[in-house]
């Protein structure tokens, strides 16, 4: 009794039909997934994945993503949108700040007010450098800590999204925070991504983790723009040589993996200082090689956004 009482949660929880199959004639009791059931639980699970929603008036929305913390992910995203508003002025550029424990954006753009509302209700961009801006970091102070779990932090997040007047916007990047976790994953279900821009170091343990995100990209079919290595160089200041710190495993692992390097930036005091003080080098020294890496770059991610046709030359 107990025996097939057992057999019989068994069949239950796994929600299988029992049948009857003949085998040279000698009949066998097998145990096979009930269409009716097979189709029921498809329908539940298509029924509760999220569905993509693009942000009201943003044409194309581009992540840059890292694997490990201190890549200089923040740095990448603030002079990648900076540089694109300053090549082609007719662009809307937008810049969010996904980063809900860590924002950055506050200190390297040098807008820290709190944000007007609209009569709906919704959260006007800080403006600076003709780049449209949103951070959590607008909305608490410089000291406090967000100490949320994972809903607190994904509610958080829909709001910068979608409680925002973004108004039209060519071009949105998203500064995302360390790591492949919930965050990632809301933003790529529940926004239409157009590409991401991966940076890295070339060391081993920052190529180790880029790595697993390039698969999660590729699992989740979301274009890859390409990677940037950071911090590859630095150049000496006596005799200008460039001096290479950590390798060049970088290149390997984009060959490995079909990915374009987009562009190689040194380590430099100048683009760090330029980020502490509010004023990215794009608009700090629009002439030096440092900003310029920062164009070309720029210039990279547009042709790439127009060859998708999303975006206007």
């Amino acid at each position: 009794m107990k025996a097939n009482l057992k057999l019989f949660n068994i069949v239950h929880l796994l929600r299988v039909s029992k049948v009857n199959v003949s085998i040279n004639g000698t009949s066998h009791q097998c145990y096979t997934s009930r269409p009716d059931l097979e189709k029921k639980r498809a329908e539940l699970m298509a029924r509760g994945l999220p569905k993509q929603k693009p942000i009201p008036g943003v044409n194309n929305i581009l992540l840059v993503a890292s694997g490990k913390g201190g890549v200089g992910k923040s740095t990448t995203a603030v002079n990648l949108a900076t540089a694109m508003a300053t090549l082609q002025p007719k662009l809307e550029i937008g810049l969010l700040d996904a980063d809900v424990f860590g924002p950055s954006i506050p200190l390297m753009m040098n807008v820290n007010e709190s944000p007007l509302l609209t009569e709906d209700d919704l959260m006007v961009p800080l403006l600076n450098y003709g780049v449209k801006c949103m951070s959590m970091g607008f909305l608490v102070t410089e000291r406090s800590a967000v100490m949320w779990r994972g809903l607190m932090v994904m509610s958080a997040l829909e709001k910068l999204m979608r409680k925002v007047h973004w108004g039209n916007i060519d071009c949105l990047v998203i500064d995302t925070p360390p790591g492949t976790g919930d965050t990632h994953l809301s933003l790529i279900q529940n926004l239409p991504i157009t590409g991401v821009v991966l940076v890295t170091t070339p060391q081993q343990a920052a190529l180790q983790v880029v790595r697993r995100g390039i698969t999660m990209l590729k699992k989740l079919n979301i274009p890859i723009v390409g990677i940037i290595e950071n911090m590859s160089n630095i150049t000496c200041p006596n005799c200008k040589t460039s001096i290479s710190l950590f390798g060049s495993g970088t290149h390997q692992l984009a060959k490995e993996h079909g990915i374009e390097v987009l562009q190689d930036i040194p380590l430099d005091s100048d683009i760090t200082n330029s980020g502490d003080s509010g004023k990215p080098i794009v608009v700090a020294e629009p002439d030096s090689s440092q900003a310029l890496s920062y164009i070309q770059l720029a210039e990279k991610v547009a042709d790439f956004l127009r060859k998708q046709s999303k975006l206007e030359t």
